[in-house]
This record gives structure tokens, C-alpha cells and sequence, in this order.
């Protein structure tokens, strides 16, 4: 295609709804994918579910999830540090997005039980985000959509308040493209693991990338170099625990942790530094990236015994496995006495567990050590005992381009007529600080919808 209306920067979620939306609305679409075909769809990959606002049973998700309720679980994890505006637009709209979704080929699973506590919030794709993304790409070569990969963007030129042209690369050639409209949806810097360092210093070198390794913002710091304003902190990011031993770029979902709730968590001197029950996993798992940053080396230790082992989804890599707290200490390269000491004094500050729950806050909590254990907090005593090593996983960066409530980036207080952005790029916008289970998405595909509606109008007018 060499005459598109939309450009469309980047090949996920939020690129494909706007994609889809736009194609749609009449629009001659064109998407510029970095990655290669096999590893399109950028972090989207990934995932696995969508936060739904709604009423009433809404296909798997079941009873009722209201805004002020959605809100406020926003507000608890990004500490307030959101606008409140785009934030409650995002939450209406995720309940129109579900029948839209299934109108364009996702399929959901059956609802979900158990301790991730999501049945009544989440709902969970049938093939994860990659079946979700094929689903999309299906739909949007259907209805006309060209899709290029492999096809970096390397410039766009803003003149005025509007984007003039953009550069690209494909095919071992540069090549240049003057659209009507533009989305940038090419998600944020994480890859760019430089970029990480200067925003937090030579620790970053320590992080690992859980998603694609073609995310660098590369489009993103060319737009703000131009002046393009922005939003967010370079230091505020998605970031998780996940375990030790995965790949430093692109190990996803399985690569997750969700066993802190049911454990100790240590650092290599073997001592506790935070409340492992704060909070169910979905609202509280974004905070351990955080701290395990923090930690000597950004390296952090769970520790559980057999009655834990089944609470929890597991990882891809088995646990490391032992007959004694010292034994595992070894195992693990942690000094054996204080393991078993910081182990038996946290054992001694547990009381009665018989309202033990798995699946809710149950106030089952220590008393007398700090930090202290709020929920979930049962003597690790049965063998044998089980540990897993912890680094930061970052899943994407908050600094991002500001938009309005249309999605349309500005410069100098005024719009930049034909620039929009989508997903993971702007997020920023939204959360200001930590994260909610499945609420990336619901950014993605309602502001994707959105650009997609808005580019389309103008490219139609123009």
C-alpha cells in the first residue's frame, strides 16, 4: 500500500483496534510492525485477560464489577496518581469493548476460580494474547488491512502541528510514507535497556524484559525530541516479580510468580523486607518488581512448604527443592543459619490459622515482627521446602505521550491535527504509578478504538 490514509505505528492490541475501527470507517489502513511476522503483536503476546467493567453477568465474567468499585481498586494500587477523567473514560468503555471483542474473533474462557480472584473482573482469553492477536490480524486483513513487518519506524517529522511524513525501514531499504493520519502504538522504551539505566541508574542493567525485545521507543523519544508533550515518569513502570532464571527478553506470562502471598520473601542477607500478604495477588503482584529493585543485587528469594506448593499457578521452571531450610539455603547461595533463623522467627509469630483462606483476605497475620504478615501468614513447616529466585520483570514503561480524551497527542498546548496514540505508548496518561491485573488491555483497546475513530474522521475529511 503506498497511498494508506492511517499509518498505524506498532502490530498489538491497541494497534489492531484502531486498525480495525479505522479499516471500518472506510479508512486505508497500513500497520508498521518492527517485529518479524512470528513475533508480531508486541506485548499483547503476552497476556491473558481484560478488566471488564459491567452490570450484570457479561459473557465469562460473572455478577457485577461497578466503576466506582473499578476505580477505587485503580486508585488503591496507583496510590492516586491518575486522571481521573481519561481513568473512568477507560473503565465506562471496557464494558462495550467485551461484545466488540467477541464481534471481531476473541474467544474467552469459561470464568475463572481460585486464588487469582478474578472470575468477577477478568475475563481470560481463549488461546491467551496470542489467540486474541491472530483473531485480530484475521479481522483486519479481511477487511482490508496491509500489515508490514520487520518495518521499523524511524522518524516522523512534525511540521506545524501536524505529521508530515514518517521514515521506515523494510527490505533492507528506507522508505517514506506521507499518511493523513498517524497512531503511534509501538508501546513503551522497556528494551531499551540504556534508556532504563539512565532513568534508574546502573541497577536497571539487573532487570529483566518480560516482553518483546522490540519495544525500545525508539518513536517515542523521537516524537518527544520534537516537543511532543508527555506524561509520566521515565522510573514508573509495569514491573513484577518473576523468576530468577528466565530469558532477559520475551519470557512472558509463564515466567510469572504468583506464590508470594503463600510465602516469606528474603533478600541475600536472608531477611524479610515487606508484608507478602498485603493484598490478593491481582492488586498487589505489581508492587515486588518494585521491591525486589530495591534489594542488594535486585534479587530477591520466596520460600514455601509442601502445604503451599498447589495454592499457586506455577512457573515455567521448577522450584528448588530441599529437606531442611539449611539445605535449601545452600541450594540457594544464602547464609544457612540466618535463612533458618528468619524462617523460625517468622514461624514463632504466627498464631492461629484455622480462618485460613487461599482465596480472599482472610486476616490471617503474624504478630510481634516486623514487617509484619497481614493475610495468609501460616508457619513454614512441612517438608519439604521449596524456593524460587525473584528478579524485577519490567512489562512496560509509564513515560509515554500525553493524550486527550479523543487520544490525540499535542505540542505546545495545541493538538497535533493529525497524531494519535494508543496502548502501552500512553498508558502513562492513566497510571501514574503500579499496576492492575488486566487493566493494560482495557487501556489499549478502548483508546485504540478511539484513535481509530478519530484518525478515520480525519482522514475521511481530508
Amino acid at each position: 500500500m503506498t497511498d494508506p490514509d492511517i499509518v498505524i505505528i506498532g502490530g498489538g492490541n491497541a494497534a489492531l483496534c484502531a486498525a480495525i475501527t479505522a479499516a471500518e470507517a472506510g479508512a486505508r489502513v497500513l500497520i508498521l510492525e518492527a517485529a518479524p511476522k512470528p513475533y508480531r503483536g508486541g506485548n499483547s503476546r503476552h497476556t491473558r485477560n481484560f478488566r471488564c467493567m459491567h452490570h450484570g453477568p457479561l459473557g465469562p465474567l460473572v455478577e457485577s464489577y461497578t466503576e466506582e468499585e473499578y476505580f477505587a481498586d485503580l486508585m488503591k494500587v496507583t496510590g492516586g496518581k491518575t486522571d481521573e477523567y481519561l481513568a473512568r473514560l477507560a473503565i465506562r468503555t471496557s464494558e462495550e469493548c467485551l461484545p466488540w471483542m467477541e464481534e471481531h474473533g476473541v474467544r474467552f474462557q469459561p470464568s475463572l476460580s481460585g486464588t487469582l480472584s478474578l472470575a468477577r473482573t477478568n475475563a481470560f482469553f481463549l488461546g491467551g494474547g496470542k489467540g486474541l492477536v491472530n483473531a485480530y490480524y484475521r479481522t483486519a486483513e479481511a477487511l482490508g488491512v496491509v500489515a508490514k513487518y520487520d518495518a521499523p519506524v524511524t522518524h516522523l517529522e512534525l511540521e506545524d502541528d501536524r505529521i508530515a511524513f514518517l521514515d521506515y525501514t523494510c527490505e533492507g531499504e528506507t522508505r517514506r510514507v506521507a499518511p493523513k493520519s498517524v497512531i503511534v502504538a509501538s508501546g513503551g522504551f522497556q528494551a531499551d535497556t540504556d534508556w532504563l539505566a539512565r532513568a534508574w541508574g546502573p541497577a536497571a542493567k539487573n532487570f529483566l524484559i518480560r516482553g518483546t525485545p522490540y519495544n525500545r521507543g525508539v518513536v517515542l523519544a523521537d516524537l518527544l525530541d520534537q516537543g511532543v508533550e508527555q506524561v509520566g515518569d521515565p522510573t514508573q513502570c509495569h514491573a513484577v516479580a518473576i523468576d530468577g532464571r528466565a530469558p532477559k527478553f520475551d519470557g512472558g506470562i509463564v515466567t510469572r510468580l504468583d506464590c508470594v502471598p503463600f510465602s516469606i520473601v528474603v533478600n541475600k542477607e536472608a531477611e524479610r523486607f515487606y508484608d507478602e500478604g498485603e493484598d490478593v495477588w491481582p492488586k498487589r503482584y505489581a508492587i515486588w518488581g518494585r521491591l525486589v529493585a530495591a534489594q542488594p543485587d535486585q534479587v530477591g528469594y520466596v520460600i514455601i512448604d509442601a502445604k503451599s506448593l498447589e495454592l499457586f499457578m506455577p512457573s515455567l521452571f521448577p522450584p528448588i527443592k530441599a529437606d531442611t531450610i539449611e539445605n535449601l539455603a545452600v541450594q540457594m547461595d544464602l547464609p544457612p543459619d540466618k535463612l533458618a533463623r528468619t524462617v523460625a522467627e517468622f514461624n514463632a509469630a504466627c498464631g492461629d490459622t484455622s480462618g485460613f483462606h487461599p482465596t480472599e483476605l482472610d486476616g490471617v497475620a503474624t504478630t510481634g515482627i516486623t514487617p509484619p504478615k497481614t493475610n495468609w501468614a501460616r508457619p513454614i513447616t512441612e517438608p519439604p521446602f521449596y524456593g524460587y529466585s525473584l528478579r524485577t520483570g519490567v512489562t512496560f514503561t509509564y513515560l509515554g505521550l500525553k493524550v486527550d480524551e479523543r487520544a490525540q497527542c499535542s505540542v505546545g498546548n495545541r493538538p497535533v491535527s493529525n497524531l494519535w496514540a494508543a496502548g502501552e505508548t500512553m498508558a502513562g496518561s492513566i497510571l501514574g504509578q503500579g499496576y492492575l491485573a488486566g487493566f493494560g488491555m482495557t487501556i489499549g483497546t478502548v483508546f485504540g478504538r478511539i484513535a481509530g475513530k478519530e484518525a478515520a474522521s480525519h482522514a475521511n475529511a481530508n
